[in-house]
């Protein structure tokens, strides 16, 4: 596992593309439990070289229902973006995930990791990825529908800022998913 962090946390393959460079953030052990796989770090999370370390973070710590000393544990959480750099600022927030990390380096990473228990799949990129056909039409129908991804994955909303009025249109995501999903991490930590 150290020699593929390695090799990750120096990739360069879209150097070009990155108006900010390359810095792969990525958490991992051989031993992490749970793997969550988010979009692509943002401005602050290049920057600090720390993964979800901004609000998005913060949200996500408290729907999990653990503090920073369990979150930042590489053995308990894999922390893995879709796009593991920074994609820079498009017209209405940050820009896509950088397509090629996820078929370069996730598989690898999954095959060293051989106790993941759950696989958390924050947005719609993670969720295409990793459920392929089995996504329903739109993000809200995936997260909906988390039970018929049990025991492996559990797809999840963004946990940004920007997508409280989301959380305010679905009051069920607070009643139903993150019982389940607290539920769930207590379990396995």
């Amino acid at each position: 596992m150290h020699d593929l962090l390695h090799d990750i946390r120096n990739c360069t393959e879209c150097l070009a593309d990155l108006p900010m460079g390359a810095n792969p953030i990525v958490q991992a052990s051989s031993q992490s439990k749970i793997a969550i796989i988010g979009q692509a770090p943002g401005i602050a999370v290049h920057q600090s070289g720390i993964p979800w370390d901004d609000k998005s973070g913060d949200n996500l710590r408290n729907w999990l229902g653990v503090d920073k000393n369990q979150f930042y544990d590489e053995e308990v959480f894999a922390l893995i973006p879709m796009g593991l750099c920074y994609p820079g600022t498009g017209k209405s927030g940050d820009l896509a995930p950088m397509k090629i990390c996820a078929p370069l380096w996730h598989k690898r990473l999954f095959q060293a990791m051989t106790e993941v228990k759950l696989t958390l799949l924050l947005g719609k990129y993670a969720q295409g990825f990793y459920l392929g056909k089995q996504a329903k039409s739109s993000l809200t129908k995936t997260v909906q529908s988390f039970e018929e991804y049990r025991p492996e994955y559990l797809p999840l909303p963004h946990p940004s800022p920007r997508n409280n009025i989301w959380q305010s249109k679905n009051p069920w995501f607070k009643a139903e998913v993150l019982p389940y999903l607290k539920s769930r991490i207590s379990d396995i930590i």
